[in-house]
């Protein structure tokens, strides 16, 4: 497939990858853009999917271990979400076989309208940790199996359910809990990928094309976030998600 792309072609999907890989790490979202360039050059659907978790993880997993490297995260913070992660995105993936995923993508539209108007409304959405509302066990149990059952099953927004859960539920502030979501969506991408590689979905020279700019873009994105925080958080996640409502409300209605 990589034979039959111009070398311009190749480079407006090394610079999406590269942009998705900032606007991902900050705030998600980083689909909207690679999904629709991998249309765009020809690329057939049924490869796109796989293409993309393949350029995808490589962003999302040089961004979870740069944020966890930059805020000294330890693993024990972190490793419980992602078993039940694992587990749920692996249940999801096996589900996806089996059913149909309209009513999920009729439910995208009214549960990201609830995260835009709570992130917008909310005060604890900040720089500053508030009281938690759940245990983290408890939270980790129900958002990791449920999270990851959908990301593995149908996935858009996975990263925007996760930054809102462990604010609301664990009371994280913005930055904090962007670098947990960062490492529990990597988890249940990886799975995803697996998958999509099992069943011979993945273009690989242009999926590691675009993980070479993922890749530039996730230590850009870290940066970032570890300098601005909230200030520059907030107001992308809630374009990001403005962006992503749209889109999903003009496709499923």
């Amino acid at each position: 497939m990589i034979l039959h792309l111009s070398w311009l072609l190749l480079s407006f999907l090394f610079a999406c990858s590269l942009m998705a890989g900032i606007i991902d790490t900050i705030a998600g979202g980083g689909g909207l853009i690679t999904v629709p360039a991998l249309l765009a050059v020809g690329i057939p659907p049924g490869l796109v999917l796989g293409t993309n978790k393949l350029q995808a993880c490589f962003g999302s997993g040089t961004a979870a271990t740069r944020l966890m490297q930059y805020s000294h995260t330890p693993f024990k913070d972190i490793w419980i979400g992602s078993l039940y992660c694992l587990i749920g995105a692996s249940l999801g993936t096996f589900a996806v076989l089996l059913l149909q995923d309209d009513f999920l993508q009729k439910l995208l539209p009214l549960l990201l309208a609830a995260i835009l108007l709570y992130s917008i409304a909310s005060s604890r959405m900040s720089a500053a940790d508030q009281p938690a509302r759940l245990s983290k066990n408890t939270t980790m149990l129900i958002f990791g199996l449920v999270l990851g059952f959908y990301d593995g099953f149908f996935g858009p927004g996975t990263g925007s359910f996760w930054v809102v859960a462990l604010v609301f539920f664990l009371g994280y502030n913005l930055q904090k809990a962007t670098i947990h979501a960062k490492v529990y969506n990597f988890t249940s991408n990886i799975v995803a990928l697996i998958w999509f590689i099992v069943g011979g979905h993945v273009i690989y020279s242009i999926g590691l094309l675009m993980a070479l700019g993922q890749f530039i873009g996730a230590h850009i994105g870290a940066k970032l976030i570890m300098q601005q925080g909230a200030k520059l958080i907030k107001p992308l996640f809630i374009a990001m998600v403005s962006i992503m409502l749209l889109i999903v409300i003009l496709k499923t209605y």
